[in-house]
């Protein structure tokens, strides 16, 4: 498995492997390594360590950091363990509490990905002169005419392209998903193959930085205050009850709101100003078409023409719907359904697809479908 964007022979290609502990990082860098390349691992360390050993299937927590060193020695691979706390908690963590408090659904993975992971820890292994940096995620660097792209993983089920949109032009130049082409069965077969002590490692599943999926409990930790009370109301702003903090609700939610007029209903928006929660038929959760803001653009020329057609993902599980999108001002687009849809929640990401090749994407803002 050779990166073809190369020129150099492996042997004389220093690459830098993203090494997070668990089965899909080390059996990237046990390719790498088979390849011939001159690998170095590289680890962040994005908690205290002391209590991050107590996260079971955390990412980058002290046992995940220890597995990590025993697939270097086992590569006989140099290995590096970089404090990043202080970044991830100011660029991931402060985000998320933030963009909760803003009545918004947050990403912090999209936003790892896009500060510690591509941006500060490329820089690290361009200040190691690395030629280039791979990692273990599920999507596909493809050579085109006008420079590389971005592509779907070829495996639907683990294709994580959803969060890599913010991806630059220039990061993705840099960049190699040697895993992008198989599915998990394989990946876990090739590191059987290499005899990595990780080969049947569980993935982790809760947000990394979340014990027990509790946002409540961490949002009230770093943001006191954020449990403060307010009015859950139906559309026409009339009270149906109360509810013990914004930072419980995301649009779209059904479950756990308190109250009860004979149909189902969901929270169609979150209003921090008034702390209101607002609620109605799903019918209302309708969305024909949003803002999104932040556009980070890897189709081909500057900017699309206004009412270009694509599809559009604004959840990581949900397929592509047709959608056409056209450029506002800078940094903001609007996007436009080819039919309503209900998905739709502002600090969601919007990514634009072109068949399997990732055009870009933004952040929803909060208004009126």
């Amino acid at each position: 498995m050779t990166l073809d964007f190369i020129s150099k022979k492996p042997v004389d290609t220093r690459v830098v492997v993203a090494m997070s502990g668990g089965v899909d990082s080390s059996t990237t860098a046990a390719l790498m390594v088979e390849a011939g390349y001159d690998v170095i691992g590289v680890t962040l360390q994005l908690y205290d360590h002391g209590a991050a050993i107590q996260r079971a299937g955390a990412c980058c927590a002290g046992q995940d950091i220890h597995d990590a060193r025993r697939v270097a020695d086992t590569l006989s691979i140099p290995h590096y363990v970089l404090d990043y706390e202080s970044l991830f908690r100011e660029q991931v963590i402060e985000e998320f509490a933030d963009s909760y408090l803003r009545g918004e659904t947050p990403i912090p993975c999209v936003r790892c990905n896009q500060t510690v992971k591509f941006r500060d820890l490329l820089a690290t292994a361009q200040d190691l002169d690395a030629d280039a940096m791979v990692t273990g995620h599920y999507v596909r660097r493809v050579d085109g005419a006008g420079g590389p792209e971005l592509h779907r993983g070829a495996d639907p089920a683990k294709d994580q392209s959803y969060f890599l949109f913010a991806t630059t032009r220039e990061q993705l130049a840099y960049l190699d998903f040697p895993l992008g082409g198989m599915d998990k069965a394989e990946t876990r077969r090739h590191a059987e193959r290499f005899g990595l002590q990780v080969a049947e490692k569980p993935e982790s599943q809760d947000i990394c930085f979340v014990p027990d999926g509790n946002y409540g409990k961490l949002l009230e930790k770093l943001r006191p205050g954020a449990w403060e009370p307010g009015d859950i109301v139906d559309l026409d702003g009339s009270r149906l009850g109360e509810h013990e903090g914004i930072v419980h609700f995301t649009v779209g939610q059904r479950r756990g709101l308190g109250v009860a007029t004979g149909s189902p209903l969901y929270v169609v928006r979150v209003e921090p100003e008034t702390r209101n929660v607002v609620v109605g038929p799903r019918e209302a959760l309708l969305w024909r078409d949003f803002n999104v803001a932040d556009v980070n653009w890897l189709g081909d020329g500057e900017d699309p023409e206004a009412g270009s057609e694509v599809t559009v993902k604004i959840r990581s599980t949900t397929p592509p719907a047709p959608a056409t999108i056209a450029p506002l001002d800078a940094g903001h687009w609007k996007v436009t359904f080819a039919e309503p849809d209900s998905g739709t929640s502002p600090g969601q990401a919007a990514v634009f697809y072109d068949g399997e090749r990732v055009l870009g994407g933004g952040w929803i803002t909060p208004g009126t479908n």
